[in-house]
């Protein structure tokens, strides 16, 4: 009888001392067993071999007759309940005579088999045989019975990664719990724990590639991963919220904003100026208005007003510490996970409208040319009219009614310091922006134009971080500044030959280098300035709330911090800074993907702006429908403002792949 290794069954006699003993096992059959064994049982003619197989001369018995051989299973318990009481050794033969009351070969040979295989109640050893005494024999039948239940829940949780069905959590034993956390933190990329020989096998049975997107499709169809769940989301700042003790204190913190602050009696109150606030209609929190003053000798003074979320929020304070942890607001395709709790960030430290709100507020004369004639920067109390969209700002600013050109003064007042700003070299690359935004779990496309209002908005902070830059010369004062240095752009002539929009604003990019923030003012190139500092978005960036710390400490005539000082916090920021960063393009670049898979079938018209990888043809391309500007494989040869016809070629958003696909 062969088993799997190309062993056969050798039933031997040997001679044992004085006694003459019969064995029944496995030999190879390039084997030969010594003659001597086998004469015992029948001699063999000259130099013949033992037969290879059962069922050929000296034992003529094949397989089946063994294993009608076997002894009844009551004739093992009996003999175990003799032997049990005796505990010593028997020899095999002794011990099959025992059992089955004969000594013919099969017979043996089934007995043997029988003693070598899963029973407990025997313990074979070269010395003899041995009745298992009860008590290891209860313990070796919980054993196999814990084994077999092991193995069967092992075998259900194979099997439904096998069949890709959902399951519980709680269905599962412990060991296999904490083999979907394994698969979870690979679909998230934490990978560094390898995966289970055996798991590993069952992910193959299920057709799922050892990656994190084929683990994220295996997790979805098990019902333990969301379609959208952004891996490099999880375990941040912004994914575990607020704690309740944070949560708490913001409640406290609301229902003090009533009462005196100190301070407060040192703030100009500015709550009479016309003052508007301009953002998108879902828009919560509120951190910068517009106003304009109207001089007794005819002249104009713009007034910008920044909300102060210092007023409540004290330097070192829990609520404080966790903004600088964070370093920033996240904004999301779906919606924005704040710096401060919702509650706080969305009323007290807001400008909202028709309440009276702290403020520092920025008023700013400009010259003919443009330029900043005269400022003033200090803490007020700002009542903002309305709060108006960008669309109701733009019909504003185009139909300027007589009743009410606030608007549309401010308009002309910072399209001068907008020229102002080109003559010093500012690059101007305003052009409408897509991104896809998601309403009811669907994503959409929204495309951002860049109409007066917004132009006029984004002109006035960066006045305001001029003049916050300029206050910070003046007094030597250590803030954020940001700086970009000096590029050299292309000549104007090959500029000119390019289509103008996105593909000469590509060209214009590709030349500039990042900016860069330090605590010495340096000047910024494609801004046109000297020094710039970001300071208008206090409730949203903490940067901006270290600005007007360190105004208010300048101008209470108390230590501020130290240029070496500002630049640890700068450094203590930075990381999740650039996290939130890369989170908000990880988030925006998934519902990209979600979008193009919904739309798949279309196709897109765009402009070729430059090669990214030639060897591989990647370019990049402005899709000018979508407002985006996105790779895709082109055509060998393509040059800038070449048209081209865009389409999917391969989009699966659970392993993070857009393929895109250009031709003439």
């Amino acid at each position: 009888m062969s088993d799997e290794r190309g062993a056969h069954l050798a039933v031997v006699l040997q001679i044992q001392g004085s006694r003459l003993e019969l064995s029944v096992g496995f030999h190879h059959r390039q084997q030969q067993l010594p003659r001597r064994q086998v004469e015992l049982i029948l001699p063999l003619a000259g130099a013949a071999s033992a037969p290879p197989r059962l069922g050929v001369a000296p034992w003529d018995f094949s397989e089946a007759e063994v294993a009608q051989s076997l002894p009844r299973r009551r004739d093992f318990a009996a003999a175990w309940l003799l032997l049990s009481e005796d505990q010593g050794l028997w020899p095999f033969h002794d011990w099959a005579e025992l059992v089955a009351s004969s000594r013919e070969p099969q017979v043996m040979a089934a007995c043997w088999q029988w003693l070598q295989g899963p029973q407990l109640w025997f313990r074979s050893r070269q010395q003899g045989i041995s009745a298992r005494p009860l008590d290891d024999l209860r313990r070796l039948r919980q054993d196999r019975h814990r084994l077999a239940r092991q193995q069967q829940r092992q075998a259900q949780w194979h099997d439904a990664l096998r069949r890709r069905t959902p399951i519980q959590r709680q269905e599962l034993a412990p060991e296999h719990q904490a083999e979907l956390d394994l698969l979870l933190a690979w679909a998230s990329g934490d990978q560094d724990t390898p995966l289970p020989v055996e798991l590993a096998r069952a992910l193959h049975a299920a057709r799922c590639t050892t990656d994190g997107g084929g683990i994220r499709h295996l997790l979805v169809d098990l019902g333990h991963w969301d379609l959208h769940r952004l891996p490099s989301l999880q375990a941040s700042s912004w994914q575990q919220g607020f704690s309740a003790a944070l949560e708490a204190e913001a409640e406290r913190l609301i229902l003090l904003a009533a009462e005196p602050q100190p301070g407060d009696d040192q703030r100009l109150d500015l709550s009479h100026q016309y003052c508007v606030t301009i953002d998108d209609p879902d828009t919560r929190d509120i951190d910068d208005g517009l106003a304009l003053e109207r001089l007794p000798q005819g002249g104009l003074r713009l007034w910008i007003h920044v909300a102060d979320p210092g007023r409540l929020v004290a330097a070192g304070s829990p609520l404080d510490l966790e903004a600088r942890r964070r370093g920033s607001s996240l904004y999301l395709a779906n919606g924005t996970l704040p710096m401060f709790p919702t509650a706080l960030a969305t009323g007290p430290l807001s400008l909202r409208a028709g309440c009276r709100n702290a403020a520092w507020s920025m008023g700013v004369e400009l010259t003919e040319a443009g330029a900043v004639a005269s400022r003033r920067l200090l803490r007020s109390w700002v009542r903002p009219a309305y709060r108006l969209s960008y669309a109701d700002a733009d019909e504003l600013i185009e139909l300027a009614p007589p009743q009410d050109p606030d608007l549309s003064d401010l308009d002309l007042l910072l399209q001068r310091r907008r020229q102002w700003r080109l003559a010093q070299g500012a690059l101007l690359m305003d052009q409408p922006e897509g991104r896809i935004r998601v309403s009811d779990g669907e994503p959409q496309l929204e495309i951002t134009e860049p109409g007066a209002s917004r132009q006029l908005v984004a002109e006035a902070m960066i006045l305001a971080g001029a003049v916050v830059a300029g206050y910070g010369q003046e007094y030597g004062l250590a803030l954020p500044y940001r700086s970009q240095l000096p590029a050299e752009l292309p000549p104007d002539a090959e500029l000119k030959a390019l289509p103008a929009g996105p593909v000469r604003h590509a060209a214009l990019k590709r030349c500039l280098s990042r900016g860069h923030t330090g605590s010495q003012p340096s000047p910024h190139f494609s801004l046109g300035l000297e020094a710039y500092v970001q300071a208008t978005s206090p409730i949203r960036r903490y940067g901006d709330l270290l600005v007007q710390r360190q105004l208010w400490a300048q101008q209470q005539g108390e230590p501020t911090l130290d240029a070496e000082a500002l630049q640890e916090v700068l450094q203590a920021i930075e990381a999740p800074i650039r996290q939130g960063i890369q989170i908000s393009r990880d988030d925006q670049r998934h519902w990209q993907q979600v979008w193009f898979e919904a739309h798949r079938s279309e196709q897109w018209e765009a402009a070729f702006l430059r090669w990214l990888r030639p060897q591989d043809g990647l370019g990049l391309l402005h899709l000018e429908t979508l407002a985006m500007d996105l790779a895709a494989e082109c055509p060998a040869g393509a040059q800038p403002g070449d048209s081209l016809l865009v389409r999917v070629q391969q989009v699966d958003p659970l392993r993070d792949q857009l393929r895109l696909i250009a031709r003439s």
